[in-house]
């Protein structure tokens, strides 16, 4: 009521005295309400100043009032394994993740984080999406879910070995509990690695109290950026995949209630978010390897890595044969990979 009688005082109505003046009072208008949203990201905060927080920030100031994005971090609001579901109920409003770490209920979501050397470089998820015709199959898979859309996918860095005991051949994997994402875990599984799942603030921790042996969940720009530098002594430069590809989700019914100019603006600012990973990872992959300092490189020789990236073709075969899409997307990824191979440097060396 102190709020009404004040919006009436500064409107000028008419006093009661004045009531019977043959004017017109103009009709009431409702003010708009702010638009407020709830986005919870994979990352940590460290990680998070990069992967999105200065896309959001970006946001908020351009929205110009009419909406603002509350930033999370991970498992702040429910765990990260729990959050398709929470977007789908609207517990929170929006995601940036990957299909396979939320347990999107769709069948391309074994593609999404670290689907074992589907890319070799960063640029290669964006043109395999933008394309090569996987945002179409992507858009097409999340219309039969419910509640939720799928709006972009874009690139993040490689999933290289960070491990407290060196790694210099395969027969190191062996045994190694190591922390990684629920698809690239069960490849590695192949090699004797034993996937850990545990919440992503508890790593470091795990590391030092020995429950883990090693995280291979990111390259060794996150590494150093989140701390996870300082618990392990080596880097593995051999990686699975060349980079992670994550995306944007939105509760369907949000999404719908939102005027034009600013899904735009939303999407403007998910593709800075894209753009802004792309050189921050480039530059850090090699800045650390080179100037990092805290951990040691090793390598396992090509000739016996190769074993690694054969496996994997099997892999993809064994994902293509659990249905028509998945099928359709590994023909598209065997398909990038010749034509990568035929282009020659600098797509493909070798």
């Amino acid at each position: 009521m102190t709020d009404r009688r004040s919006f009436l005082k500064k409107a000028g109505l008419v006093t009661a005295a004045a009531a019977g003046s043959s004017t017109l009072a103009a009709p009431a208008v409702k003010a708009q309400s702010k638009i407020k949203w709830r986005l919870q990201t994979y990352a940590g905060p460290a990680l998070a100043a990069h992967v999105i927080k200065p896309s959001i920030d970006a946001f908020n100031k351009a929205a110009n009032g009419e909406m603002e994005i509350e930033l999370f971090y991970a498992d702040q609001l429910v765990p990260t394994g729990e959050l398709f579901r929470a977007m789908q109920r609207g517990t929170i409003d929006a995601v940036q993740s990957d299909d396979d770490s939320i347990a999107a209920p769709v069948d391309v979501s074994v593609f999404g984080g670290y689907f074992p050397f589907a890319s070799r470089y960063s640029l290669d998820v964006p043109t395999l999406f933008n394309h090569y015709g996987l945002k179409e199959i992507w858009e097409e898979a999340y219309a039969e879910v419910e509640g939720v859309k799928w709006l972009s996918a874009g690139s993040w860095d490689p999933c290289n070995f960070a491990t407290v005991d060196p790694i210099r051949s395969l027969e190191d994997l062996k045994g190694k509990r190591v922390f990684t994402f629920p698809t690239a875990g069960r490849f590695l599984q192949r090699f004797g690695v034993v996937p850990v799942t545990l919440p992503w603030e508890d790593i470091e921790v795990a590391i030092q109290t020995g429950e883990l042996d090693g995280i291979a969940w990111s390259g060794i720009t996150e590494d150093y950026t989140v701390g996870w530098a300082d618990v392990t002594n080596y880097y593995l430069t051999n990686n699975i995949s060349g980079a992670w590809a994550g995306s944007y989700f939105v509760n369907e019914e949000r999404w719908n209630e939102l005027p034009e100019h600013l899904k735009t603006l939303y999407m403007l600012c998910i593709d800075s978010s894209h753009y802004y990973r792309q050189h921050w990872y480039w530059w850090g992959e090699a800045h650390f390897r080179t100037t990092g300092g805290k951990l040691e490189l090793t390598t396992i020789p090509e000739e016996e890595w190769v074993t690694v990236e054969n496996e994997a073709l099997k892999f993809w075969d064994e994902i293509a044969a659990e249905g028509p899409r998945n099928a359709k997307v590994v023909q598209i990824l065997k398909d990038y990979r010749e034509t990568m191979r035929k282009a020659g440097p600098p797509y493909r060396y070798g």
